[in-house]
């Protein structure tokens, strides 16, 4: 819309990885409370839910011959399979989400994150949220009692080996004290949002340029 020197025809695609346990799902539902415009992408995962998650809310829970359809369909932007569960990002509901001009924030684990990076016309902006210590990072695993001293295991494992990617995303995130981190957070949709290249050319054009 000329007038609007932030319009924009399309919504942008923030995108945040972490370790498991350092908070990146917490950081995508406080930041679509606090900022207008904005819709958290539910991913779909073949992992059983939790206690308190919910089909449509937390994750779309599907089963493995579902999940394995949808991929040979070529419906995900990006899948994976994570700690011997499968994930994966639906393209198509990302894509209406921008069509219609809302930003979109999505969690997702490394790998799949490596998959949206591979793909530039997404022209996603990439965060990596970590906890201020390892230390840390293992006492919320181990905190939240869901998982066997087996799989937090793996997982510390596996967060080694997510950390040591973290140079290659945009933003990195220290989820120290969680206020702190989601300010941060929003100044990223700020700084995304007044980019160079989301400013509506018309408006310069017509307000300054006489085009």
């Amino acid at each position: 819309m000329i007038g609007d020197p932030h319009a924009t025809h399309r919504g942008i695609l923030v995108v945040l990885s972490a370790p498991s346990g350092a908070g990146k799902t917490s950081l995508c539902r406080a930041a679509v409370n606090q900022i207008p415009n904005l819709t958290h992408s539910i991913s779909y995962t073949t992992r059983p839910p939790r206690q308190d998650e919910a089909h449509g809310h937390d994750y779309y829970f599907v089963d493995v011959d579902t999940f394995q359809e949808m991929v040979r369909a070529g419906e995900f932007l990006e899948w994976a399979r994570v700690h011997g569960n499968l994930y994966g990002t639906s393209r198509r509901v990302i894509e209406e989400i921008q069509a219609r001009g809302s930003d979109v924030i999505l969690d997702v684990d490394a790998e799949g994150a490596q998959q949206l990076m591979a793909q530039p016309a997404l022209d996603a902006t990439f965060v990596f949220v970590v906890t201020p210590t390892f230390a840390e990072l293992v006492a919320r695993l181990t905190g939240r009692a869901s998982d066997a001293v087996a799989e937090i295991e793996r997982r510390l494992t596996q967060a080694k080996k997510e950390i040591a990617q973290f140079a290659k995303y945009h933003y990195l995130l220290v989820n120290d004290d969680f206020d702190r981190a989601l300010q941060d957070l929003l100044a990223i949709f700020r700084a995304e949002r007044c980019s160079v290249k989301r400013v509506d050319r018309r408006w310069i054009e017509a307000e300054f340029l006489g085009v």
